[in-house]
């Protein structure tokens, strides 16, 4: 069993002193680089990163649903301020590589499932089926 399975901290900080060695053409046993499993980290960061991006975009769209769904409660001025503030921390992490796997329309799917049955005892309003916004709109900053 590897260190990558046993502490992956201890793994991860031996893997990157091994490749900075390399970087500056130090020789290294190749055996220890454990090649494999930094390609899977490696991939892994992108992934989460991607994952980042889906989840406040999700938490955006949830949010701007509430408040077309229940416009007249008191929470919904509440739930379009924390929607723009999930949007602008998507922004902030959105890359352009991103646009291509980030499925908005099935985010917005999501949100919809996700969207309370009843809130404060009134059922919610009507609210599009279909994704009413693309990414580039629901980014844009105006």
């Amino acid at each position: 069993m590897s260190d990558y399975d046993t502490d992956v901290l201890v793994w991860s900080e031996r893997q990157s002193a091994l490749l900075r060695r390399r970087a500056t053409g130090e020789l290294v046993n190749d055996a220890e680089l454990d090649w494999h499993n930094i390609a899977e980290e490696i991939e892994s960061v992108g992934r989460s990163e991607r994952h980042a991006v889906e989840s406040l975009l999700f938490q955006a769209l949830l949010h701007r649903l509430k408040a077309e769904a229940w416009p007249e409660s008191r929470d919904a001025e509440n739930w379009l301020a924390e929607a723009r503030g999930f949007i602008s921390q998507a922004r902030r992490r959105f890359v352009p590589s991103m646009r291509q796997k980030l499925d908005l329309p099935g985010l917005y799917a999501d949100a919809l499932e996700a969207l309370p049955a009843m809130m404060d005892g009134a059922s919610p309003g009507p609210v599009p089926q279909q994704c009413p916004v693309t990414l580039d709109a629901l980014l844009d900053r105006d």
